[in-house]
């Protein structure tokens, strides 16, 4: 699903009020539902059973500090959130990596209840404690959309592509087999300090 034509109206009303996540994340844990298993009350993603695979799939190298912030990302262009964007993709996968999220979170609104649902997830399970295996790391492949509204917010689409992977929510839980999948990240953005930061998002697998 992507929004190159159109903002979705939910987008819009999101950039018009303080309550983004009401009107754009009924599911408290959709800034990215593919580093856990999925529930089985989710609506439109199908009931998993775990399934231990039968050679586990490699992961890469554990980065040994964040991503720092690209000047170009820097401002409050359009160009700058494209920039931030792409980013704040690389600050998820440090923390899925490490566990560590406290970059990530520096980023974020201190409001943005997905981006402190997905950071207390990778905390618990993540590659540097052995939780997460694989091809775990997202992609931005396009975004096709950004959009500004009201409060001086922006709002958008991005494409990510996560490749295959594993993931276990305790040490002594059955691994879930997570096959590649493309999804569509719908966001939005607030100013703070002079720059961009995650103000809500929401992951939606295409």
């Amino acid at each position: 699903m992507t929004f190159r034509n159109q903002p979705t109206q939910a987008l819009l009303a999101c950039l018009t009020t303080t309550t983004l996540l009401t009107a754009c994340t009924p599911n408290p844990k959709a800034g990215h539902p593919n580093t856990a298993p999925p529930p089985s009350t989710s609506t439109g993603a199908p009931a998993s059973t775990p399934i231990v695979p039968t050679s586990q799939p490699s992961s890469p190298p554990t980065p040994s500090a964040p991503p720092d912030r690209p000047a170009a990302a820097n401002g409050l262009t359009l160009a700058a959130a494209d920039k931030f964007i792409r980013y704040y993709s690389e600050l998820l996968n440090y923390a899925s990596a490490t566990g560590d999220t406290a970059p990530m979170l520096s980023s974020s609104e201190a409001g943005c209840e997905n981006c402190k649902s997905y950071a207390k997830f990778v905390q618990q399970a993540n590659a540097s404690n052995g939780l997460l295996q694989g091809d775990y790391l997202e992609r931005v492949t396009d975004i096709p959309e950004l959009y500004r509204g009201e409060n001086g917010r922006l709002g958008g689409s991005a494409t990510v592509a996560i490749g295959a992977y594993t993931s276990k929510q305790s040490a002594g839980a059955s691994p879930i087999n997570l096959k590649a999948a493309k999804y569509t990240r719908e966001f939005a953005l607030s100013a703070q300090g002079g720059n961009w930061v995650m103000y809500e998002m929401k992951l939606v697998k295409q």
